[in-house]
């Protein structure tokens, strides 16, 4: 009898066998590690340049310096202290004031730079937003002085000039004007800033959006309008973030400024100033630090307050 032999098709051939990895571990271990020791540079730094000092801050806040048996645990005093303290209260004021009037005005002349740009119907535009972003790369201590010299009553030449014309002398360093004058060298300042924000988020818009706009006849100022603006919203959101603490935290201007207009900037007029005095010069290092601290604690409430206002107009769009 002859034996069946069985198709190939029926044969079945046992799945080669792929040797495992003893320890696969060895190699994610040893990728974490390369990734922490890139990081680790970084968070060293920010522990000892920010975390500690704060921490170190925050410890100061708690205790009252006396001439009799030095620090002393204090609590929340010093804090209560500064929530009643009329210097600080108007300094806070000020700079809420400073923010309704030029943070708008900063951030509109921003967008409708980023707006012409993107437009593409401007020449030389690398020039043109090069010499929008230019006055960002002065340093605001140089911005102020250069100002300061511009609003000079006896020797700017916005005083001159007026004299020269029969005008009287303008009282950019007056008390009623002051605020005014800074709001100016502030936009001066950061408008190339926000513009580059806003235009690079203008550029990653997708193009498919002007198309179908095109296609139903909008023109550029509803395109801009309707498709721009709403789709750069996040960006929009992120200036005006970084313009309510850059307000807040202002100092370099207004400090310099003082020397030329000491009627009209007093050593407290920003909540930072403020700090800054009761430091070097009250040596209240205790309750600096605690104004510090409300400070900070109003920047995050003011910040909050503005995310959660665009979430809810989101929202209702």
């Amino acid at each position: 009898m002859s034996q069946t032999v069985p198709p190939a098709a029926a044969r079945r051939v046992p799945p080669p066998v792929v040797p495992k990895s003893r320890r696969p571990w060895r190699s994610s271990t040893r990728e974490a590690l390369t990734a922490y020791g890139f990081v680790a540079p970084f968070m060293v730094l920010f522990a000892a340049l920010l975390v500690v000092p704060l921490c170190y801050a925050g410890y100061l806040s708690l205790f009252r310096s006396q001439l009799v048996g030095g620090d002393v645990f204090a609590g929340l005093d010093n804090y209560r202290r500064a929530l009643d303290d009329p210097l600080f209260r108007e300094g806070v004021l000020r700079m809420a004031r400073f923010l309704v009037v030029q943070v708008p005005v900063m951030l509109a002349a921003s967008l409708l730079f980023a707006l012409a740009l993107d437009s593409g119907r401007l020449r030389f535009p690398r020039l043109i937003r090069l010499g929008i972003f230019v006055p960002y790369a002065i340093p605001s201590v140089i911005a102020a002085l250069m100002w300061g010299y511009l609003y000079g009553p006896d020797f700017g030449p916005f005083a001159q000039l007026a004299r020269d014309v029969g005008l009287g002398t303008p009282g950019f360093l007056s008390p009623h004007w002051i605020l005014a004058s800074l709001a100016n060298i502030v936009t001066w300042e950061f408008v190339g800033y926000n513009m580059i924000i806003m235009f690079a988020a203008l550029q990653s818009v997708s193009p498919t959006l002007y198309e179908a706009a095109a296609v139903d006849g909008a023109g550029a100022f509803r395109v801009a309008w309707h498709i721009k603006i709403p789709a750069i919203r996040p960006a929009l959101l992120l200036s005006v973030i970084f313009s309510v603490i850059g307000t807040f935290q202002l100092f370099n201007e207004p400090k310099l400024l003082s020397a030329l207009a000491p009627q009209a900037i007093n050593t407290s007029y920003t909540p930072n100033m403020y700090a800054y005095t009761l430091v070097f010069t009250n040596q209240e290092v205790n309750y600096s630090s605690a104004v510090s601290f409300l400070l900070g604690a109003v920047i995050v409430v003011v910040s909050y307050a503005v995310q959660l206002a665009s979430q809810r107009k989101a929202r209702r769009s």
